[in-house]
Protein backbone atom coordinates (compact mmCIF):
# COMPACT_ATOMS: atom_id res chain seq x y z
CA UNK A 1 0.00 0.00 0.00
CA UNK A 2 1.17 3.29 -1.14
CA UNK A 3 0.70 6.58 0.77
CA UNK A 4 0.68 10.12 -0.51
CA UNK A 5 3.83 12.19 -0.80
CA UNK A 6 3.75 14.75 2.15
CA UNK A 7 4.27 18.27 1.30
CA UNK A 8 7.99 19.52 1.33
CA UNK A 9 7.40 21.95 4.36
CA UNK A 10 6.15 19.24 6.25
CA UNK A 11 8.77 16.53 6.32
CA UNK A 12 11.08 15.96 9.13
CA UNK A 13 14.60 14.88 9.41
CA UNK A 14 14.42 11.06 10.96
CA UNK A 15 16.76 12.15 13.75
CA UNK A 16 14.38 15.82 14.87
CA UNK A 17 14.25 14.82 18.46
CA UNK A 18 12.12 16.70 20.51
CA UNK A 19 13.87 18.43 24.24
CA UNK A 20 12.35 15.65 26.06
CA UNK A 21 14.09 12.32 24.46
CA UNK A 22 17.31 14.79 24.44
CA UNK A 23 16.77 15.17 28.05
CA UNK A 24 15.69 11.61 28.90
CA UNK A 25 19.10 10.40 26.74
CA UNK A 26 21.46 12.91 28.71
CA UNK A 27 20.17 11.51 31.75
CA UNK A 28 20.68 7.99 31.29
CA UNK A 29 23.99 8.33 29.38
CA UNK A 30 25.45 10.79 32.09
CA UNK A 31 24.27 8.09 35.00
CA UNK A 32 25.71 5.36 33.10
CA UNK A 33 29.11 6.99 32.85
CA UNK A 34 29.51 8.02 36.06
CA UNK A 35 28.72 4.89 37.75
CA UNK A 36 30.69 2.69 34.95
CA UNK A 37 33.78 5.04 34.50
CA UNK A 38 34.04 7.84 37.03
CA UNK A 39 32.53 5.84 40.28
CA UNK A 40 34.66 3.11 42.17
CA UNK A 41 33.32 -0.30 42.61
CA UNK A 42 32.16 0.33 45.79
CA UNK A 43 30.28 3.42 45.05
CA UNK A 44 28.92 2.07 41.58
CA UNK A 45 27.41 -0.55 43.94
CA UNK A 46 26.00 1.92 46.55
CA UNK A 47 24.12 3.51 43.58
CA UNK A 48 22.57 0.01 42.29
CA UNK A 49 21.54 -0.80 46.24
CA UNK A 50 20.11 3.07 46.42
CA UNK A 51 18.55 3.53 43.39
CA UNK A 52 17.66 0.12 41.52
CA UNK A 53 14.15 -1.71 41.80
CA UNK A 54 14.94 -4.91 44.51
CA UNK A 55 11.51 -6.97 44.90
CA UNK A 56 13.00 -8.43 47.89
CA UNK A 57 13.33 -5.00 49.14
CA UNK A 58 9.75 -3.64 48.96
CA UNK A 59 8.82 -7.24 50.57
CA UNK A 60 11.26 -7.43 53.08
CA UNK A 61 12.46 -10.69 51.97
CA UNK A 62 15.75 -9.47 51.97
CA UNK A 63 17.53 -8.61 55.29
CA UNK A 64 19.49 -5.72 54.40
CA UNK A 65 19.56 -1.87 55.39
CA UNK A 66 18.90 -0.55 52.36
CA UNK A 67 19.57 3.53 51.98
CA UNK A 68 16.72 5.72 51.80
CA UNK A 69 14.58 3.57 53.72
CA UNK A 70 10.81 3.36 53.05
CA UNK A 71 11.58 6.28 50.92
CA UNK A 72 13.73 5.07 49.16
CA UNK A 73 11.19 1.45 48.47
CA UNK A 74 9.08 4.61 46.97
CA UNK A 75 11.98 6.14 44.34
CA UNK A 76 13.18 3.23 42.92
CA UNK A 77 9.36 2.57 41.42
CA UNK A 78 11.12 4.97 39.00
CA UNK A 79 14.75 5.21 39.50
CA UNK A 80 15.85 2.14 38.07
CA UNK A 81 14.82 3.56 34.95
CA UNK A 82 17.73 5.27 34.78
CA UNK A 83 19.85 2.48 35.27
CA UNK A 84 21.73 0.52 33.10
CA UNK A 85 23.61 -3.26 33.10
CA UNK A 86 26.12 -2.57 30.32
CA UNK A 87 26.69 -0.63 27.12
CA UNK A 88 25.15 -2.67 25.05
CA UNK A 89 21.54 -2.75 27.06
CA UNK A 90 22.04 1.16 27.33
CA UNK A 91 22.80 1.54 23.57
CA UNK A 92 19.69 -0.70 22.43
CA UNK A 93 17.35 1.19 24.36
CA UNK A 94 18.63 4.60 23.86
CA UNK A 95 17.59 3.57 19.88
CA UNK A 96 14.31 2.33 20.96
CA UNK A 97 13.26 5.59 22.99
CA UNK A 98 14.45 7.45 19.98
CA UNK A 99 12.52 5.75 17.79
CA UNK A 100 9.18 5.24 19.85
CA UNK A 101 9.52 8.12 22.07
CA UNK A 102 9.86 10.67 19.98
CA UNK A 103 6.73 10.91 18.07
CA UNK A 104 4.94 10.54 21.73
CA UNK A 105 6.62 13.29 23.24
CA UNK A 106 6.07 15.71 20.34
CA UNK A 107 2.49 14.48 20.72
CA UNK A 108 2.27 14.92 24.58
CA UNK A 109 4.51 17.81 25.18
CA UNK A 110 7.53 17.90 28.04
CA UNK A 111 5.02 17.41 30.76
CA UNK A 112 2.89 14.66 29.74
CA UNK A 113 5.36 12.90 28.26
CA UNK A 114 7.66 12.59 31.70
CA UNK A 115 5.04 11.84 33.88
CA UNK A 116 3.44 8.87 31.39
CA UNK A 117 7.26 7.34 31.11
CA UNK A 118 7.02 7.63 35.47
CA UNK A 119 3.75 5.76 35.33
CA UNK A 120 5.11 2.95 32.42
CA UNK A 121 8.48 2.58 34.74
CA UNK A 122 5.90 1.73 37.78
CA UNK A 123 3.65 -0.12 35.81
CA UNK A 124 7.10 -2.61 34.74
CA UNK A 125 8.09 -2.26 38.15
CA UNK A 126 4.69 -3.77 39.94
CA UNK A 127 4.13 -6.21 37.18
CA UNK A 128 8.14 -7.24 38.50
CA UNK A 129 7.30 -7.18 41.98
CA UNK A 130 3.90 -9.49 41.30
CA UNK A 131 6.46 -12.03 39.92
CA UNK A 132 9.21 -11.78 41.65
CA UNK A 133 8.08 -10.61 44.96
CA UNK A 134 11.29 -12.08 46.73
CA UNK A 135 14.32 -11.61 44.16
CA UNK A 136 17.15 -10.10 45.42
CA UNK A 137 18.47 -9.44 41.36
CA UNK A 138 18.19 -5.68 41.08
CA UNK A 139 15.87 -4.29 37.70
CA UNK A 140 17.41 -1.78 36.16
CA UNK A 141 16.51 -0.01 32.47
CA UNK A 142 14.13 2.17 30.76
CA UNK A 143 12.61 -0.57 28.79
CA UNK A 144 9.34 -0.87 30.84
CA UNK A 145 8.79 2.78 29.89
CA UNK A 146 9.85 2.55 26.13
CA UNK A 147 7.67 -0.44 26.03
CA UNK A 148 5.05 2.23 27.36
CA UNK A 149 5.72 4.15 24.44
CA UNK A 150 5.64 1.65 22.33
CA UNK A 151 2.33 0.97 22.70
CA UNK A 152 1.03 4.30 23.03
CA UNK A 153 2.16 4.80 19.61
CA UNK A 154 -0.12 1.92 18.20
CA UNK A 155 -3.00 3.98 19.31
CA UNK A 156 -2.31 6.55 16.39
CA UNK A 157 0.83 5.16 14.32
CA UNK A 158 -1.09 2.89 12.53
CA UNK A 159 -3.84 5.21 11.03
CA UNK A 160 -4.11 5.26 7.37
CA UNK A 161 -2.46 7.62 5.69
CA UNK A 162 0.25 7.93 8.29
CA UNK A 163 3.85 6.96 8.03
CA UNK A 164 5.80 5.81 10.64
CA UNK A 165 9.35 7.25 10.12
CA UNK A 166 10.29 9.61 9.95
CA UNK A 167 6.85 10.56 10.85
CA UNK A 168 6.02 14.14 10.33
CA UNK A 169 3.86 16.74 12.24
CA UNK A 170 0.54 15.84 10.72
CA UNK A 171 1.34 11.91 11.44
CA UNK A 172 2.29 12.30 15.34
CA UNK A 173 -0.82 14.59 15.46
CA UNK A 174 -3.46 12.41 13.99
CA UNK A 175 -6.44 11.83 16.56
CA UNK A 176 -6.55 8.29 18.14
CA UNK A 177 -8.70 5.33 17.52
CA UNK A 178 -10.59 3.77 20.35
CA UNK A 179 -8.88 0.99 21.87
CA UNK A 180 -11.64 -1.16 20.68
CA UNK A 181 -10.99 -0.07 17.39
CA UNK A 182 -7.38 -0.81 17.12
CA UNK A 183 -7.34 -4.10 18.41
CA UNK A 184 -9.60 -5.14 15.50
CA UNK A 185 -6.92 -3.33 12.58
CA UNK A 186 -4.00 -6.81 11.60
CA UNK A 187 -1.43 -4.30 11.52
CA UNK A 188 -1.87 -3.26 15.27
CA UNK A 189 -2.66 -6.91 16.06
CA UNK A 190 0.37 -7.90 14.38
CA UNK A 191 2.67 -5.48 15.80
CA UNK A 192 1.48 -6.61 19.26
CA UNK A 193 1.84 -10.67 18.69
CA UNK A 194 5.36 -9.55 17.07
CA UNK A 195 6.36 -7.88 20.69
CA UNK A 196 4.72 -9.73 22.97
CA UNK A 197 6.62 -13.31 21.47
CA UNK A 198 9.50 -11.38 21.00
CA UNK A 199 9.59 -10.50 24.88
CA UNK A 200 8.59 -14.62 25.80
CA UNK A 201 11.06 -15.67 23.79
CA UNK A 202 13.69 -14.01 25.73
CA UNK A 203 12.26 -14.40 29.16
CA UNK A 204 11.47 -18.40 28.19
CA UNK A 205 15.27 -18.46 26.74
CA UNK A 206 16.89 -16.63 29.84
CA UNK A 207 18.46 -14.29 26.55
CA UNK A 208 19.20 -10.96 27.27
CA UNK A 209 20.79 -8.18 29.73
CA UNK A 210 19.52 -7.75 33.20
CA UNK A 211 22.24 -6.55 35.44
CA UNK A 212 22.92 -9.86 37.17
CA UNK A 213 21.90 -12.98 35.94
CA UNK A 214 21.29 -11.78 32.18
CA UNK A 215 17.86 -12.93 31.90
CA UNK A 216 15.50 -10.34 30.34
CA UNK A 217 12.88 -8.40 33.32
CA UNK A 218 9.87 -9.70 29.87
CA UNK A 219 7.44 -8.97 33.11
CA UNK A 220 8.31 -5.81 33.67
CA UNK A 221 8.25 -4.84 29.85
CA UNK A 222 4.47 -5.90 29.38
CA UNK A 223 3.46 -4.35 32.38
CA UNK A 224 4.97 -1.02 30.72
CA UNK A 225 3.39 -2.23 27.71
CA UNK A 226 -0.47 -2.85 28.89
CA UNK A 227 -0.14 0.54 30.96
CA UNK A 228 0.37 2.29 27.78
CA UNK A 229 -2.13 0.67 25.94
CA UNK A 230 -4.59 1.29 28.37
CA UNK A 231 -3.27 4.75 30.05
CA UNK A 232 -2.99 6.40 26.80
CA UNK A 233 -6.35 8.13 26.35
CA UNK A 234 -5.40 9.89 29.77
CA UNK A 235 -2.64 11.19 28.46
CA UNK A 236 -3.34 12.28 24.83
CA UNK A 237 -3.91 16.09 24.13
CA UNK A 238 -5.29 15.70 20.79
CA UNK A 239 -9.10 16.15 20.19
CA UNK A 240 -10.96 12.75 19.02
CA UNK A 241 -13.68 14.09 17.65
CA UNK A 242 -11.23 15.96 14.96
CA UNK A 243 -9.53 14.39 11.84
CA UNK A 244 -7.79 18.12 11.40
CA UNK A 245 -4.44 17.57 11.95
CA UNK A 246 -3.53 21.54 12.47
CA UNK A 247 -4.25 23.96 15.43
Amino acid sequence: MTFPEQPAAERQPIFNLPPAIIGFLAVIVVVHVVRTLLLSEEAGYWVIVTFAFIPGRITGAIAYDFPGGWAGEIWTFFTYALLHANWTHLIVNSIWLAAFGSPLAWRFGTSRFVLFSLGGAAAGAIAHLITHSGAEIPLVGASAAISAHMASVCRFAFDRGTRFLPMTQRDWRMPARPLVDILRDGRVLGFLGAWFAVNLFFGLTNAGGSLSSGALAWEAHIGGFLFGLLAFRWFDPVPRESRDPNP
